[in-house]
């Protein structure tokens, strides 16, 4: 007999997850499985991932407490189609099956694990889609002259030179001066050879 796990969820207090537990109990029956527990998220956005319930859940399956994950609906369940796809497959590794109820996917009949495959190949072409998107605005962008990545920022090493004799140590400098650390230490020996020599000539470095 399949131990299964219910999820539902309701995005606010004042939900019932009522229907969803009752429609799916009574799948459960009609198929002679037994429940091992209702992980149930109540006042929970289906936009985050991290769910106290679903966290729940998770780690029970990493313990295989269960064989099958029972949902109303991929919505209760996943926050987008990369979500539900890494659940998935993790849910395939460790051998339990997933069971949408009102979308008919059941990942242990082959129509399921067909369907389960067209899903993943949907998620890989999103993703390829937003990469080919980003590579091209960068393109057009560096194109256009535009320069890439974070704002940088005109450091003299008199300024550095005068925060220090203040007596601020070089973290505290960093943080005056709006750099990151590592960045300011890294050129910390430029800065010192620039101050001595005469030439004080600013140097450009990284923003934070």
């Amino acid at each position: 007999m399949a131990r299964v796990a219910i999820y539902a969820r309701v995005s606010t207090q004042d939900q019932d997850p009522g229907l969803q537990l009752s429609e799916l109990g009574k799948y459960i029956k009609d198929r002679g499985w037994q429940v091992h527990h209702e992980y149930v998220d109540i006042g929970q956005s289906g936009a985050k991932d991290s769910r106290p319930e679903l966290n729940k859940l998770m780690a029970d399956a990493k313990r295989r407490r269960f064989d099958t994950v029972l949902v109303w609906k991929f919505d209760r369940f996943a926050r987008s189609v990369k979500h539900l796809v890494n659940s998935l497959y993790e849910f395939k590794a460790l051998g339990i099956d997933f069971v949408s109820l009102t979308e008919g996917i059941d990942t242990s009949t082959p129509l399921g694990e067909a369907m389960f495959s067209i899903i993943g190949a949907m998620a890989q072409l999103e993703r390829d889609l937003i990469s080919e998107r980003v590579t091209a605005g960068m393109r057009r962008a560096k194109e256009k002259g535009k320069a890439l990545g974070r704002p940088r920022k005109v450091v003299s090493p008199v300024e550095v030179t005068r925060l220090r004799e203040k007596g601020l140590n070089m973290d505290e400098v960093a943080q005056e001066l709006g750099v990151s650390r590592a960045t300011l230490f890294n050129h910390n020996g430029s800065l010192k050879k620039g101050a001595g020599n005469g030439h004080l000539q600013p140097l450009i470095l990284q923003g934070l």
